[in-house]
């Protein structure tokens, strides 16, 4: 199915996306993330400033030959001509009118302030340079948009001017007129007056762009497209400056679900998480569990309550189907739960309890029991795989012993740290003593325990430490409280979460890291002894 030019899906991701603090991206990754965005369906993809700088410059150049693009169109971004110069003679013109894009954008003052204490000029100078700068792209055949850099407070400042930089847009050839709510300073019903006063004085086609300074962006955005808009710009993920864009995904997922206006291709929305994620792994920002429709705790359940009128049907605690985004319904596991949330959560890791109603039970009463001392099952679905599992056969499972542990740090002269570990394990009837290194007492142990049973399970020589968390939880004796400790290891094929809790920070460690060994061996498909 293709998407109408009736209304507009445009992403900034890669220019206003990218001015997010810690966000830095190459040209191969831009190059990547363009290609995510058209997977999705997006209309338009910004793809930067050519000219102004030279890693942009170099991703226009590659982009004509290296992006293929089946349902985007490229766009570049850049301003309108300087003051007192000619369209034809401004480099920064010319280098758009030569980037190879079919749609060029431009950011254009109508704030009158902005025109003064900025530009340096006079209002009359900067409309011409709006007319001026479009009617050249114009005449070289590329399809202009305009953004109305801080649109909403010059409305507020000088109504009529900010008008007039709409209509000189639009009859200098401006496809779209983007007003922009710059500083992100709007809320939805005052937005959404403007947007409609300025479409019944004026012939332009109106887009949004929305910053999200009031935890706004994605309400002002929909208000503008209620109001009468049909161009949305936003990035995927609400990447931006300070506290970003609106957030795409949410805006097109509302859009379509909520509203039922079509406005990716047949089924693309599906791939909302899978791209969103994708994302988030090239531009190395962590995502947001509780991003709306596509962050991991979105569709996710805790209290015992939702899990059992779940159990009846998941549309009483869940405003839509998270398949629709590509998203998954999640059962967590917490002193919270009961039997139900039980139940569907063994059923997440492929285990029927429904039939085993006496086991469901015990399970629950000692969640419950567990998390009172300070567990958390909801954050280490490994460890609470492996408790149903000992639960069920009525043992622990166990594919080796850890029997004691040892552990020292030195400091070195050179004032570098040495951390060591020895531990000894029973395994396959054998009585076994390791020692490991480590850059802490922790990495240490992991890396004996690995050593002492790799003569039985080569295969444990995949297994990576991934992250290490530590939590103080709430106690009397200070220093001496009880810790919880949360690993996450990886094989090379997924990661798993396991929990230790006990006084002793490097005992709940080793009971973490245990979990973490035993629950790789299961994953291997090792049978336990």
């Amino acid at each position: 199915m293709t998407i109408s030019d009736s209304f507009h899906i445009y992403d900034t991701t890669l220019r206003d996306g990218a001015q997010q603090e810690g966000l830095n991206l190459s040209v191969h990754d831009k190059l990547t993330i363009a290609r995510h965005l058209d997977e999705l369906g997006v209309g338009f993809i910004e793809g930067g400033w050519p000219g102004a700088n030279p890693k942009d410059t170099e991703f226009f150049k590659r982009a004509k030959t290296e992006l293929k693009l089946k349902n985007a169109t490229f766009v570049a971004f850049g301003a309108t001509r300087r003051p007192n110069v000619k369209a034809a003679d401004d480099l920064l013109l010319r280098e758009l009118a030569e980037s190879g894009a079919p749609v060029v954008t431009l950011v254009a003052k109508s704030h009158d302030r902005h025109v003064d204490l900025a530009l340096k000029t006079s209002l009359d100078e900067n409309l011409a340079m709006i007319r001026d700068s479009i009617q050249f792209l114009r005449s070289g055949g590329q399809r202009v948009f305009l953004d109305a850099e801080h649109f909403f407070d010059g409305y507020r400042s000088n109504p009529n001017y900010a008008l007039e930089v709409v209509r000189t847009a639009a009859e200098a050839g401006a496809d779209v007129v983007a007003l922009c709510d710059t500083n992100g300073g709007m809320l939805p019903d005052e937005l959404s007056q403007i947007v409609n006063e300025v479409l019944s004085k004026s012939s332009a086609r109106l887009g949004i762009h929305c910053h999200n300074d009031t935890g706004c962006a994605i309400a002002n955005s929909l208000a503008a497209v209620s109001a009468g808009a049909t161009h949305v710009q936003g990035t995927l993920n609400g990447y931006g400056e300070r506290t970003g864009n609106a957030d795409l995904v949410s805006i097109i997922a509302n859009l379509q679900l909520k509203k039922g206006q079509q406005v990716l291709p047949q089924g693309k929305l599906e791939e909302a998480f899978r791209i969103s994620h994708a994302v988030a792994e090239v531009t190395n920002v962590s995502p947001s569990a509780r991003q709306p429709y596509v962050g991991v705790s979105a569709f996710a359940h805790k209290a015992g309550l939702h899990a059992s009128a779940i159990k009846v049907d998941p549309a009483l605690y869940q405003h839509e189907d998270p398949e629709s985004v590509g998203n998954d319904m999640r059962m967590l596991v917490s002193d919270m739960a009961g039997r139900a949330s039980i139940e569907l959560k063994s059923q997440e890791l492929g285990i029927d309890l429904s039939k085993n109603k006496e086991v469901a039970s015990k399970i629950v009463e000692r969640v419950k029991e567990m998390e009172s001392r300070g567990y958390t099952f909801e954050a280490a679905d490994a460890s609470f795989e492996l408790l149903l599992r000992e639960e069920l056969a009525g043992k622990r499972i166990e594919f080796f012993n850890l029997e004691s542990w040892e552990t020292t740090v030195d400091q070195n002269p050179d004032r570098s740290v040495t951390s060591r570990a020895t531990v000894v394990i029973t395994a396959k009837g054998a009585r076994i003593e390791a020692s490991g290194e480590g850059n802490g007492p922790v990495n240490a142990i992991d890396t004996a325990i690995r050593k002492g049973l790799e003569q039985f399970y080569p295969e444990l020589s995949k297994l990576e430490l991934t992250d290490y968390k530590v939590r103080i939880l709430e106690g009397r004796l200070g220093t001496g409280a009880v810790t919880r400790v949360l690993v996450e290891t990886s094989d090379g094929r997924g990661e798993w979460n396991t929990i230790g809790v006990h006084e002793n920070v490097i005992a709940a460690s080793a009971m973490a890291l245990a979990d973490a060994v035993t629950y790789g061996l299961l994953r291997q498909g090792r049978t336990p002894e």
